[in-house]
């Protein structure tokens, strides 16, 4: 697992060996990672892989099933909810309807021993902090769902937690809001110093947010960088396929130790890899690393390629391009493009032209 970017000596917080099971249902299996203080990690995997799981564990909210969770190190697996110091704010946001948001951000603090004065002033305080000034007043039916998640994060916030929990708190919103509260939320947990567990499935949110990236499978933890460590250097074709876009050209066999060869076209591959020579692999390239035009017909990596289709996409156009590589011209590899870039080819369909990948940009798995 990758440390890059974090000197975090003594974590903050870690997860050890992990195991929920419902039945004989495996939810998670051997999960541990570690956070820095003031860190802010994102959770990211598809439905079902156990990513909320996880999160319920460190809430308090599930007990697992072997494992243990430490927050500056003091084992916390077998405490209550009310005595874990975390903030938690949900997907569905899960304000009182009948409280005012003050009193949505105050109901917390009432249970402080604090005076009336002292609460006002927190909550004044927190209400300017979130961007909530002049509504105050207001009930949660009448504030937007911005507005609302605002207020959530504010209740969540006024305890001062030791960990901020966030379950997947941006899905509910419209594409501009999450785009806006995903860069507030952010810039406030820089501002807090908090450190930030948060559950997404949604990539761009996580590569925006996140200081690292726990990328979760059917259970279990298969990667943990830097967003941009998971997006370059994917570990296995499921974070490849699940982070941004990905080629897979399947059934190359090794020819050497930097070259892989499907019929007659040779492919060189400057990563490394422990495969022996012989074996089947499948290589992988995203499409922005694809190249195409005229001059890419031959040479190292260059491949004959055909245009299936042309997908404009506003400020750029994705090609669908089949190329003989595996069992015939039956393998199709996406590459996108600069508009500019489309216009000067005149591309079209079924207009024969060379492909290129560049032996950098290649990334080997094996078969």
């Amino acid at each position: 697992m990758s440390d890059q970017g974090q000197d975090r000596g003594e974590p903050y917080l870690a997860v050890e060996k992990v195991t929920k099971l419902f039945g004989r249902f495996v939810a998670l299996k051997d999960i541990s990672f570690q956070a820095g203080r003031g860190e802010f990690l994102c959770i990211l995997g598809p439905s079902g892989c156990g990513k909320t799981t996880i999160l319920r564990i460190l809430a308090g909210l599930e007990q697992q099933t072997s494992g243990r969770v430490l927050v500056q190190g003091k084992d916390i697996s077998s405490l209550p909810v009310s005595k874990r110091q975390m903030g938690i704010v949900f997907q569905s946001y899960a304000l009182f309807p009948n409280l005012t948001a003050e009193a949505n951000i105050a109901y917390g603090l009432k249970s402080r021993g604090l005076s009336k004065g002292e609460i006002e002033k927190r909550v004044r305080d927190l209400i300017r902090l979130v961007g909530l000034e002049g509504t105050g007043h207001q009930y949660p039916a009448q504030l937007s769902g911005g507005q609302q998640q605002r207020v959530a994060l504010a209740r969540a916030i006024a305890l001062s937690p030791q960990l901020l929990l966030l379950d997947e708190p941006l899905s509910a919103l419209d594409a501009k809001v999450r785009v806006m509260l995903r860069a507030e939320i952010r810039q406030l947990q820089r501002q807090l110093g908090v450190t930030a567990i948060m559950v997404t499935h949604d990539q761009e949110e996580a590569l925006t947010m996140a200081d690292r990236i726990l990328v979760m499978d059917r259970g279990k933890l298969v990667q943990d960088g830097t967003p941009w460590e998971i997006y370059e250097k994917p570990a296995t074709p499921f974070v490849a396929s699940f982070i941004g876009t990905m080629n897979f050209i399947k059934d190359i066999v090794k020819d050497s130790s930097e070259t892989y060869r499907s019929g007659e076209i040779y492919l060189q591959v400057m990563a490394s890899d422990d495969l022996p020579v012989g074996s089947k692999a499948t290589i992988a390239i995203r499409p922005e690393e694809v190249m195409i035009g005229p001059d890419a017909r031959d040479g190292t990596n260059r491949i004959p390629g055909r245009v299936r289709r042309v997908e404009y996409r506003g400020s750029q156009y994705r090609v669908h391009l089949t190329l003989p590589l595996g069992q015939g011209e039956r393998t199709v590899i996406e590459a996108d493009l600069p508009a500019e870039r489309i216009r000067r080819l005149s591309l079209r369909e079924n207009m024969e032209i060379g492909v290129h990948f560049p032996p950098e940009r290649l990334r080997v798995y094996a078969a």
